[in-house]
């Protein structure tokens, strides 16, 4: 049996609970916001804690110490995270929806940046590959989005979403928060098809930066470990709500 069917076998077993109803509905996307949140401003350096992370989100409670940065991540993270399951009814991600997502993350943090492409040029450290240059962001976000609702079917899901998050981060189309906005079309697109949420803890953190980089030359590794984390959350899945 190989990766993709393990999946599916998994999906299975939870799908013959669904529809998500009610308060296990509520429970399922708070305790993925707060996991998803931690782990996808941890790894970009966000210094909360997921205890931190929890009090900020579900209580409203700043931490003290902490940069006010590390905040305004949390709230709008947690903010384009409640946005991607609006998205949940439809078959389909747009670059509107990518703007959006961007707005409401990067709104506190330098607001007449949110939501806008990027006007100048940058690199990324560590990498040896150029990302998009300023004047082919537009058409390339654009031919981006036409891929996704032409190309779709072409894929199992979980490796159009890893596709998906690995082309939008190597377009950079954003001066900050293309990571956490890879991540958050990555999994809006597996809730789309049913699937459970990719969440790539920090201590992977290495290995994910390391398997994006080959991607540029080889992605099967890349699309192996997104998958290896949409299964491990249905093994996530699967022991909380005790599904033999």
């Amino acid at each position: 049996m190989n990766l993709y069917q393990t999946i599916d076998e998994y999906k299975a077993k939870i799908d013959a609970l669904r529809p998500f109803e009610g308060e296990l509905l509520n429970q399922l996307k708070d305790y993925y916001r707060i996991g998803l949140t931690w782990s996808s401003n941890a790894l970009e350096g966000n210094t909360l804690t997921i205890s931190e992370t929890k009090v900020l989100l579900e209580d409203g409670l700043t931490v003290g110490g902490k940069p006010l940065r590390d905040t305004f991540e949390t709230i709008g993270h947690g903010k384009a995270y409640d946005f991607m399951f609006t998205l949940l009814g439809k078959r389909e991600i747009t670059e509107a929806d990518a703007l959006t997502m961007h707005r409401m993350f990067y709104a506190e943090i330098e607001p007449d940046k949110a939501g806008q492409y990027r006007r100048i040029p940058v690199f990324i450290s560590g990498s040896q590959y150029e990302v998009s240059a300023v004047d082919t962001i537009e058409r390339e976000m654009k031919n981006l989005f036409e891929w996704t609702n032409s190309e779709r079917e072409q894929y199992h899901p979980v490796e159009f979403a890893a596709l998906l998050h690995k082309k939008f981060v190597f377009i950079h189309p954003f001066i900050d928060g293309n990571g956490r906005l890879a991540r958050l079309l990555m999994n809006t697109a597996l809730i789309q098809d049913g699937y459970m949420l990719a969440v790539i803890p920090p201590v992977l953190r290495q290995e994910y930066i390391a398997l994006l980089e080959k991607a540029h030359t080889d992605d099967r590794p890349f699309i192996e470990f997104i998958a290896d984390r949409v299964m491990e959350s249905e093994k996530d899945v699967i022991r909380l709500l005790h599904i033999k």
